[in-house]
């Protein structure tokens, strides 16, 4: 059941990988959905029929402590999960809910930032607007009425 890349990976970062940790994670690094516990759970569940939700919120919570992942909290609805952890920012849709990376953003250091006597622990760059999918879904709604 143990991916040898995925175990490896955990490996990397310190984590012991048992076999729900590398169902986790595997599914973090092959579904690049940005997904919640829930969704996480709901895909994983019927196949390891000893994993619990408890089991997946400690697992994603030692990731993100050993910083194998990140947590994305682009809105009230509940922390998303990114297996990505290069510098990106993130793009989160308001008809369909879907969460996308940016990766060309303009990063500015904490000199240009005025931060230079601060020490910056994390930075999340979110955008809000709408899809392509979603924007070709309200052209053709509005052309047809």
């Amino acid at each position: 059941m143990k991916n040898p890349n995925t175990a490896d990976y955990l490996l990397s970062h310190g984590i012991k990988p048992s076999v729900h940790r590398v169902a986790v994670m595997n599914f973090l690094l092959n579904n690049r959905i940005h997904p919640t516990v829930d969704t996480i759970y709901a895909a994983l569940a019927p196949s390891i029929r000893t994993l619990s939700k408890t089991t997946v919120y400690n697992s994603l919570k030692l990731f993100v402590e050993k910083e194998a992942i990140q947590v994305i909290e682009i809105d009230d609805k509940g922390a998303r999960y990114d297996a990505c952890c290069d510098k990106h920012g993130h793009f989160k849709c308001l008809a369909c809910g879907g969460v996308f990376d940016v990766f060309k953003m303009p990063y500015l250091n904490q000199d240009e930032l005025g931060l230079s006597d601060f020490k910056i622990t994390d930075c999340q760059i979110y955008y809000k607007g709408y899809c392509p999918d979603c924007v070709k879904k309200e052209m053709h709604f509005n052309s047809n009425n």
